[in-house]
């Protein structure tokens, strides 16, 4: 059993890896103003960026679903990792070996599954780059030589070869010390009838990587006759590997997708590295299925979703090819980035265009796209008829609903009068009534509400899709419009992110000087951490680490991440000092008038004298404070 990791290297292991980085790794991050970067919450659904990051506090927080946390919160709920397994992945990016308390340190037997499983892609696919070569897989590099792919091709995309034996990978893989179990898991073996066998045997293979390029999986295609297999054959579903959240090259184009803002996709694997040898880096393809709903959240992630950004997709110009080229307009309304499609000339797919015209005619392609929704009402369009009336109607009626899908009201407007066009219609007064029915049917669209175009598992199709759980701190709910809660907020969100700001003055204010009750919550986690005066490069660490409960705990991160409502916080802090404490000398006033009022008409004097000097020098102190600020506390 694995012994616990020591404090002082997880600490190290923190402070090694910035979370900008690796955040960075998963989504595009763009400035969000006070030093925070935000983008797309890769933990829920959303149209415009709410997740920020704050380097410099090594936090990250999405406004909307409230999932927040450090670098290792990132990881652990991302990639579902433990956090043993979080710690040991970032240490080896790092470079920093770990110690453990309880016996030390036996790599291969105290790791978590996941980071074995990595580990034994990872040395999988050294092995298969050693194979290729190798004399048996002289066929590979035959068949990449006429694709147009020479051996610096293969080293930069890692391509392989899986040799013929039914067990080579297997036996290499036990004498690195990995078990039978972890290879089956894994998807790399199957069972034989004597144990473990190779999965891919005799082929030329591709490794998968996820976003952060991490090798999860395989691609492998027949090279032989006698192979009676399916021309590619993939990893099998792994804990690691889900084909419908992969994308291969993702790992290679994601910096110049968010650079660029376009994402290119392709069919195969093959076409991805024609496109990147010819220049379009931006390529990428899914791995034996359709491009589906995940497809498109790893993409709106990199592409923020904003009004320049584009998804070009490349299919063959034949029947199949439109077909899967519907299949991704049914995509297009989950994009905010506009969706055009390129249609390989002649039936070829890139990778043989590029062979047949060279590097520029994939240039071409790409440069040549259409939109995709003009393309779809074409494709609509020329099933009908359109030199007949009975046509015309028809193709209208069929094309109309992909019209009044358009979520952009002027564009759909003008392809509606495009629609006109295309099946011959003349008559403005057609014209005008085509219009006028896209706009009722969007109209009707609207008041039934979203759809979610794809349906989470247990959920019907057509059915409203419930928002994401919101983790709201224990007690009353916050009222932001509130003076009293608005200025408590920023006080905390002074103490947390700038301590030295509000030092020595803010850990003279109590707990009751807070009336949201999250807020006195975070005020008590503040003190047990040491509170400002005593804040280090731990300080933020320490007070997550004694909220109470995790609902305090997101209430931390959340006023750790969000920006002070000032471009200038050391001008700001003594302003918000003094105000949190105007608002607790104006709260006692009120109580001790309400005792004395409670006194009755004919008081005690002594309790009455008692009243009115304490109320007299809480004017007194409210008055000073208004004239001095931050000096008169």
């Amino acid at each position: 059993m694995a012994g616990r990791i020591r404090d002082e290297d997880v600490k190290a292991v923190r402070d090694a890896v910035p979370i900008d980085a690796v955040v960075s790794e998963y989504l595009q991050l763009r400035p969000a103003g006070g030093g925070n970067l935000k983008g797309l919450c890769p933990f829920h659904d959303e149209k415009s960026p709410s997740f920020q990051v704050s380097p410099s506090k090594g936090l990250y927080y999405c406004f909307g679903c409230q999932e927040g946390g450090d670098t290792l919160d990132f990881v652990m709920k991302l990639d579902h990792l433990s956090f043993s397994e979080t710690v040991e992945r970032l240490a080896a990016q790092a470079g920093i070996t770990l110690r453990y308390d309880e016996g030390g340190y036996t790599p291969g037997r105290q790791q978590g599954e996941r980071i074995r499983l990595i580990e034994a892609h990872k040395v999988a696919a050294q092995f298969y780059v050693e194979q290729l070569g190798g004399a048996e897989a002289e066929i590979a590099r035959a068949f990449l030589a006429q694709r147009g792919f020479d051996q610096a091709a293969a080293e930069h995309f890692g391509v392989g070869y899986a040799p013929a034996g039914w067990d080579h990978l297997v036996r290499y893989l036990r004498g690195k010390g990995f078990t039978d179990k972890e290879l089956l898991t894994s998807g790399l073996a199957s069972d034989g009838r004597r144990g473990a066998i190779d999965r891919f045997r005799g082929r030329l293979i591709w490794p998968i990587r996820d976003i952060t390029g991490e090798v999860i999986g395989f691609g492998a295609r027949k090279l032989r006759e006698d192979d009676n297999g399916p021309k590619y054959l993939n990893t099998p579903e792994t804990p690691l590997y889900k084909k419908s959240q992969v994308l291969y090259g993702i790992d290679l184009a994601k910096k110049e997708i968010g650079r660029t803002t376009r994402a290119v996709v392709v069919e195969g694997y093959t076409d991805v590295m024609a496109c990147h040898l010819a220049g379009v880096t931006t390529a990428i393809a899914t791995c034996g299925t359709a491009f589906g709903a995940d497809h498109v959240k790893i993409l709106r992630r990199l592409l923020m979703d904003n009004s320049t950004a584009e998804v070009v997709f490349t299919f063959d110009g034949d029947a199949a090819g439109q077909k899967a080229a519907l299949r991704a307009f049914e995509d297009d309304q989950k994009f905010a980035a506009e969706t055009s499609i390129a249609i390989t000339p002649g039936g070829m797919d890139p990778c043989e265009l590029r062979l047949a015209e060279g590097d520029a005619a994939v240039q071409r392609l790409v440069e040549g796209r259409t939109p995709l929704f003009a393309f779809a009402l074409r494709s609509i369009v020329d099933r009908y008829h359109v030199d007949t009336d009975e046509g015309q109607v028809a193709a209208v009626d069929a094309a109309l609903p992909v019209v009044a899908a358009i979520k952009d009201r002027a564009l759909r407007d003008r392809y509606a009068i495009r629609l006109v066009g295309m099946v011959g219609i003349t008559s403005k007064t057609e014209e005008d009534a085509i219009v006028r029915r896209v706009r009722a049917l969007a109209r009707s669209r609207a008041e039934r509400g979203p759809v979610e175009a794809a349906p989470r598992r247990g959920q019907a199709r057509g059915q409203q899709a419930a928002p994401p759980p919101r983790r709201t701190p224990s007690g009353p709910r916050l009222d932001l419009r509130s003076p009293h809660h608005r200025v408590e907020r920023e006080l905390l969100k002074l103490a947390l992110q700038y301590p030295q700001l509000v030092a020595p003055a803010f850990d003279a204010y109590g707990e009751d000087e807070f009336t949201g009750p999250p807020y006195a919550a975070v005020r008590r986690a503040i003190g047990d951490a040491g509170g400002v005066t005593q804040a280090d490069d731990a300080y933020l660490t320490r007070v997550r680490d004694l909220a109470p409960d995790d609902a305090v705990r997101a209430m931390i991160t959340e006023l750790a991440v969000e920006p002070v409502m000032h471009k200038a916080p050391d001008l700001y802090a003594g302003q918000v000092l003094v105000e949190v404490r105007l608002y607790a000398v104006k709260r006692r006033e009120s109580e001790l008038r309400a005792d004395f009022a409670r006194l009755g008409p004919r008081p005690d004097p002594a309790k009455a004298a008692a009243v009115q000097s304490e109320l007299w020098a809480l004017q007194q102190y409210g008055q000073r404070l208004r004239e001095s600020g931050a000096a008169g506390l």
